[in-house]
């Protein structure tokens, strides 16, 4: 009679593939996983009880630093938030630049998650390609905020500067080598046999057990649930824009990657309509030095790089927000690692964390 004996193997916190301070402990038999948990907490900063200590034009850079890969969102999460407390009507073109700014950084985003993802499984050529390409929206980005790293540009009713002649440009140039790089990952990833068997038919899911799960973003579109708040909601001007929503079928590791990869294509194609569309005019609401929301409470929220960003602020009438919650994608995608995990191989688990695309300043807040 075959006998086993189960243990429990700590990966993590210090550990390369956890892309930042996570531990995890497997519960293994041998080398199969029989229970995946993620342990939280190592980066939490409290940044929700620092925003209710501050006004709200000094919260707005806080949310630089919760997915710090996806500062624009971020910032246009909360921004929304507040203008709906407050009643602020943001100009149009404002609304165009916020756009741009916003599907540039998901393409960014999803850069550095592919990038990864190929790292973690021993393509390393893979993770170059993408931070040299990524390098053409840091340009821009630095064109318009002046900073490549946490960037702060949109602000409380619009943006910090007017969408320049040089960063159209530079969008425009970036927008023409989209299709090639995307061409370009096809060849050195998609066809490649070691990348695709450590991904295909690996740690899938079902849309049940994913909605199940709370899962939002590309991780619940790889099951194909075609469910995307930009479509849904059609805040901002994205209710005005053409574009398709890109879904999975089996809900593993190659449809999440898969997703990733189709999202940057339809990013472009927002990105193109917005400057073909974009107006002339202001680029910010005539918003109060002081700014007092009336008392109330707003949950507003919008598709992240990661999945749904939802701000729940609650306002008593004073500068500073009383309470503020965020949803935070990341961290509530991470339920879904043990469900990933179980079965798999100990290798397995690296593919399944790097397909989850998980940020930690994200996750502890």
């Amino acid at each position: 009679m075959k006998r086993t004996e189960t243990y429990l193997l700590n990966m993590g916190p210090q550990h390369p593939s956890t892309h930042g301070v996570l531990q995890v402990k497997l519960t293994l038999d041998g080398e199969r996983i029989l229970k995946a948990e993620p342990v939280l907490g190592y980066l939490h900063r409290g940044i929700e009880k620092l925003m209710e200590s501050r006004t709200y034009f000094q919260c707005l850079p806080y949310t630089d630093r919760l997915d710090y890969i996806s500062s624009m969102n971020n910032n246009f999460g909360f921004a929304m938030a507040v203008e709906e407390l407050a009643g602020i009507e943001v100009p149009r073109r404002a609304e165009f630049i916020r756009v741009i700014m916003a599907e540039l950084n998901r393409i960014n985003s999803h850069l550095i998650g592919i990038g990864t993802l190929a790292n973690d499984l021993g393509a390393s050529t893979g993770m170059l390609y993408c931070f040299r390409d990524r390098e053409y929206i840091l340009d821009i980005f630095n064109e318009v905020c002046g900073a490549r790293q946490t960037f702060h540009y949109i602000r409380i009713g619009g943006v910090a500067g007017d969408f320049t002649d040089k960063a159209r440009e530079l969008t425009e140039a970036f927008l023409e080598r989209v299709p090639k790089f995307l061409s370009e990952y096809d060849q050195l990833l998609t066809g490649n046999e070691i990348f695709t068997r450590r991904i295909i038919g690996i740690s899938a899911m079902t849309a049940k057990e994913a909605l199940d799960l709370n899962m939002t973003g590309p991780n619940l579109r790889a099951t194909g649930v075609a469910r995307d708040l930009r479509k849904l909601d059609g805040y901002s001007v994205y209710g005005e824009l053409d574009f398709d929503i890109p879904v999975g079928e089996h809900g593993d590791n190659w449809d999440r990657y898969q997703v990733k990869m189709k999202e940057m294509a339809e990013s472009a194609k927002i990105i193109r309509q917005c400057l073909d569309k974009m107006p002339e005019g202001l680029i910010m609401a005539k918003v109060p030095k002081m700014l007092k929301p009336p008392k109330g409470e707003v949950y507003s929220r919008t598709e992240g790089t990661r999945g749904e960003l939802g701000f729940y602020i609650v306002s008593d009438g004073t500068t500073k927000p009383y309470r503020v919650h965020i949803r935070r994608p990341s961290f509530v995608n991470m339920q879904g690692l043990d469900l990933m995990c179980r079965g798999m191989l100990i290798g397995d688990s690296v593919s399944a964390y790097s397909s989850i695309d998980p940020i930690m300043g994200e996750v502890d807040c």
